[in-house]
């Protein structure tokens, strides 16, 4: 029963590791990719480690397992945020049909202050 629960859960992990694939080759900006990739990543290895413990059934891998996924959900989110940040500052353009730009005009250039 482990290895079905376990296989379920290496199944789904991959699933969302290949949408997150599709998704840098499928999105049109860089800011549009980067969500796609930290979000489904993230989940997607997430879903791996789980299975991976379960499978071993052993309280090593599962603290190591879970440890990782701890790293993953705190480390992820922010260093997309700050290579976003800085991507939005270097002037990377956005999609053509991005209606909403919530910085424009509160960045200042000289001093690199957010008002």
């Amino acid at each position: 029963m482990t290895e079905i629960i376990s296989g379920i859960f290496l199944l789904l992990g991959s699933l969302f590791i290949l949408l997150s694939a599709i998704g840098i080759l499928k999105m049109p900006d860089l800011f549009t990719r980067m969500s796609a990739t930290t979000k489904a990543s993230t989940l997607g290895i997430g879903l791996v480690l789980i299975g991976t413990a379960i499978f071993w059934g052993d309280i090593g891998i599962a603290a190591r397992a879970l440890s990782i996924i701890i790293f993953l959900f705190l480390t992820a989110p922010v260093a997309a945020h700050i290579i976003g940040r800085a991507a939005y500052f270097d002037k990377v353009p956005l999609w053509k049909k991005t209606h909403i730009d919530e910085l424009k005009g509160k960045y200042d250039e000289e001093s690199h202050d957010l008002s």
